[in-house]
């Protein structure tokens, strides 16, 4: 494991590779699982502030599940995460024309009209964080619906770390990136020279 300032990171994000396929997958982690994207305090307020303008790239089932349940619910743990439509895919989730799940947020991103891509949750996975007092544990998520990705990013030879560069960024800062990257550098220099 990795302890970096106040993260705790998993040597599996160090070791593992990974680069999003989605040709193979289509998106299955929007469909998969018992919840919607988990979604961090101050996102809540984002999401209100640019429903108006994220809502014309939503479906209309996605729309609808909104109206029924709120920008955002509090989930059996109660943690924020976006609602589901029919306990199926995100509300924010939307087909492109080759069934690919794409995000209502992050489409209006690229179009310009807000500045926020998507939930760091989102942006971040296959990591996923868990909050302790004083620290953050950094963990790989293994999900087999993400075997294409494994395969493609060791095809590459693109770690987790490396992949998810932009989002490990926007959450703690290229400082701590660089850090990262360091240490990780340094220790497989040394384990080369034993």
């Amino acid at each position: 494991m990795i302890v970096l300032q106040n993260t705790v990171i998993s040597d599996d994000i160090r070791e593992n590779f990974f680069v999003c396929n989605l040709e193979k997958c289509k998106g299955a982690c929007c469909v998969e699982g018992d919840l919607g994207a988990p979604l961090e305090g101050d996102e809540l307020a984002i999401l209100e502030q640019n429903y108006d303008i994220i809502k014309p790239y939503m479906s209309d089932e996605g729309r609808q599940a909104i109206e029924e349940q709120g920008h955002y619910i509090i989930d059996f743990e109660g943690d924020y995460s976006t609602p589901t439509i029919g306990d199926r895919e995100c509300a924010y989730a939307i087909y492109d024309e080759n069934k690919v799940l794409k995000c209502a947020i992050e489409q209006a991103y690229y179009d310009g009209k807000i500045g926020w891509k998507k939930p760091i949750s989102c942006h971040l996975y296959p990591i996923r964080i868990t909050k302790y007092d004083g620290f953050e544990a950094l963990n790989y998520d293994r999900w087999s619906i993400c075997a294409a990705a494994c395969n493609f990013g060791q095809e590459l030879g693109v770690r987790v770390y490396q992949f998810l560069k932009e989002p490990l960024i926007r959450k703690y800062g290229e400082g701590w990136y660089n850090e990262l990257t360091q240490l990780i550098e340094e220790e497989e220099k040394s384990a080369t020279q034993v």
